[in-house]
């Protein structure tokens, strides 16, 4: 970094740097504590010193031992894609209308939950409902550690409640399926140009002025793979821009999951990386309560995770794949 060096590879070196740096640090803290329990272990043959030196190495020990768990989760494995931007699709699943009005509900608990953490969150496609729930949404998250935290989104979320449109005051169960995918770098696909059929279409609105009366919106097939991505936004080169960037997300993504498959033959590596047509959480909101199945978390508190507050079940959820991790390795 030092050296000047521009582009991609600063970019690179960035990250790499910032990924290092606690590690380094909490190394250098380890050390330290190991010199200062020698230092109080050698004052113990001291008279006038002794007693300090006895009343100083219980503290010390203990600050030791959670020194080296903290060396030890600082050297597990890290996923490559964690400090990534990420794109989030969410789609209704079985419900009807009430399955895409709870999709929008993510949305915006994704939302809130970006706003809190300082990170950047744009809409790239959405298509929305006469009722105002979406078919269909795909945004872009950016920020520091974004991919680290939300790729425990994914997977198929359940929602128990009584309807809008219900008369009879009768429970529904619904759901909707939400994607978290790590963004792609161009170095990370190269795509044939051979192997894409692009098309562009009038985009559909919702009716009179905000019907796009011009072929702007962009339709790109990748034929290898049947991947099809549609983005509708009023600028045809922006749409371009927009289906290219998620079909190289989507390629990649298909990438990273054919290597953790031949890595994970027999188990699943993370809580982050199991199927997404899994059934991963329920909001009950009768009872006012969010379950997490995948481990077993319960929180009373539905109201404040729907208006984004997802930290302590994704930091449960961050620690449970640690602990899987350092398991594992023997640790």
């Amino acid at each position: 970094m030092a050296d000047g060096s521009v582009g991609q590879e600063i970019a690179t070196l960035g990250r790499e740097y910032a990924e290092l740096r606690p590690v380094v640090e909490t190394v250098t803290a380890y050390k330290a504590l190991v010199a200062q329990i020698a230092d109080a272990r050698a004052m113990l043959s001291d008279p006038e010193m002794k007693e300090l030196a006895e009343a100083e190495l219980p503290d010390l020990k203990a600050a030791l031992a959670a020194s080296e768990h903290e060396v030890q989760l600082a050297l597990l494995p890290k996923d490559a894609a964690d400090g990534r931007p990420a794109l989030i699709e969410i789609r209704p699943g079985t419900g009807g209308d009430e399955a895409s009005l709870f999709a929008g509900d993510l949305l915006r608990m994704y939302q809130r939950y970006a706003e809190g953490q300082g990170w950047k969150f744009e809409i790239l496609e959405m298509s929305e409902t006469e009722l105002g729930g979406i078919k269909e949404v795909v945004a872009r998250v950016a920020g520091d550690g974004v991919f680290a935290k939300l790729k425990y989104e994914s997977g198929v979320h359940r929602v128990q409640r009584v309807p809008e449109t219900e008369s009879g005051g009768r429970i529904h169960t619904s759901a909707a399926t939400v994607a978290v995918l790590p963004e792609a770098e161009d170095v990370d696909v190269q795509i044939n140009p051979g192997d894409l059929r692009i098309d562009t279409m009038r985009a559909s609105g919702s009716g009179g002025q905000h019907v796009n009366t011009t072929d702007s919106a962009v339709r790109i097939l990748h034929i290898p793979t049947g991947i099809i991505v549609v983005s509708a936004e009023k600028s045809q080169h922006r749409n371009r821009e927009i289906a290219m960037q998620v079909l190289k997300t989507r390629l990649f993504d298909l990438e990273r999951q054919r290597v953790d498959g031949e890595r994970s033959a027999d188990r699943k590596a993370q809580v982050g990386s199991g199927d997404r047509s899994e059934r991963i959480r329920t909001y009950n909101f009768p009872q006012g309560r969010m379950t997490d199945h995948r481990i077993n978390l319960t929180l009373y508190s539905l109201n404040q995770v729907m208006q984004g507050d997802l930290e302590e079940t994704i930091s449960a959820l961050q620690a449970d794949a640690q602990a899987t991790l350092l398991a594992e390795m023997g640790a």
